[in-house]
């Protein structure tokens, strides 16, 4: 099947990525923020299983933390970024699934693991302007809540040996 894609081609570059889960049920939210909420609108994506947290330093997923960080690298460097959106989302099967994490300390997880990413990537690139994000379900689709993130501290907890999760 052939198809031609009626969006016309910009070439000119948003000097952002965005670093969020690959779960289809939340793509389509994911875009609608970064584009409208956050004027982004052709950012590098970055979008696979548990997004954020491939980038939060557990042991179990240490070669997958290292691919995904030379793949942003080269984003960073190759197109010129200066921004990065981290984003998670509730109920996130990476969470679930792989790591046996459950209710209410689901959410508590992600936001710690949006910092630890922010410091994993500030650390290895120098990029500095880093923001996170939480959406969560509302009954109006999604709804998309900043989180701070500690990146001025100079104690990363990207470094601490982060806990294994079954």
């Amino acid at each position: 099947m052939e198809y031609t894609s009626p969006v016309e081609y910009n070439e000119e570059r948003i000097h952002a990525a965005a670093v969020y889960c690959s779960d289809g049920r939340v793509g389509e939210h994911f875009d609608d923020f970064l584009k409208n909420g956050l004027q982004l609108p052709r950012y590098d994506r970055v979008a696979l299983p548990g997004g954020p947290a491939r980038l939060a330093g557990y042991a179990d997923d240490a070669s997958h933390q290292q691919a995904v960080l030379d793949e942003l690298r080269f984003l960073i460097e190759a197109h010129s970024l200066n921004r990065v959106v981290l984003i998670q989302h509730q109920d996130c099967a990476f969470y679930q699934q792989r790591l046996g994490v459950q209710g209410e300390t689901l959410h508590h997880m992600q936001d710690t693991d949006l910092t630890k990413a922010a410091h994993v990537i500030r650390d290895a690139t120098g990029l500095t302007h880093i923001e996170g994000y939480y959406a969560g379900h509302s009954a109006k689709g999604m709804r998309f809540q900043p989180v701070p993130l500690d990146t001025d501290n100079s104690a990363s907890p990207a470094t601490d040996p982060a806990p294994k999760h079954t």
